[in-house]
């Protein structure tokens, strides 16, 4: 997917483009992706991430571009590992690479559906503001939801409260 970025954003990924020595491939969610890709407006300082492949770049990436590091600190931006489980089985079938024109970052993003269900769990007033706007901005069918949610996350826990979060959360879709 070919995706112009924000100047802020575009400026602190090449910065971080150049600073890896080797490959690094993301498998982004939250409000970076909710922003950029997905068109919403929502502000946000981080770029969430929860695999990175090869896996020993995760430290590299921390000191590279973490919270605490120096292009943070410059950009006013950081990437942020999430160590979420809470995607269905096989959201990686379903990944986006976005072309940025980068040449050792990779980054790819979840399919709307997928990065709605991995907010189920936590469901804060953000989480469940982002699934209100996907849902009404990429036209989303709750019944693809509902579907993906049974057949790919039988393993949650709590499931009664889960289902009955997402059965909530049928009335911020359109069809």
């Amino acid at each position: 997917m070919k995706l112009n970025l924000p100047k802020h954003w575009d400026d602190f990924l090449e910065a971080v483009d150049k600073a890896l020595e080797e490959p690094v491939c993301l498998h982004c969610i939250g409000g970076f992706v909710v922003e950029t890709v997905y068109g919403i407006p929502r502000r946000t300082g981080d770029l969430d991430y929860c695999a990175v492949h090869p896996r020993d770049a995760a430290k590299t990436l921390e000191e590279i571009a973490g919270q605490k590091s120096e292009l943070a600190k410059n950009h006013s931006l950081y990437f942020q590992y999430v160590n979420i489980e809470d995607c269905p089985y096989d959201y990686d079938d379903r990944l986006t690479e976005l072309d940025l024109g980068l040449n050792k970052l990779q980054l790819f993003v979840l399919d709307p559906y997928d990065l709605i269900l991995s907010k189920l769990t936590r469901n804060l007033e953000r989480d469940r503001d982002d699934v209100k706007a996907l849902a009404v901005v990429q036209k989303l069918s709750f019944g693809v939801l509902k579907k993906r949610c049974q057949e790919e996350m039988d393993w949650l826990p709590n499931r009664a409260q889960h289902d009955r979060t997402l059965e909530l959360w049928e009335e911020y879709f359109p069809n």
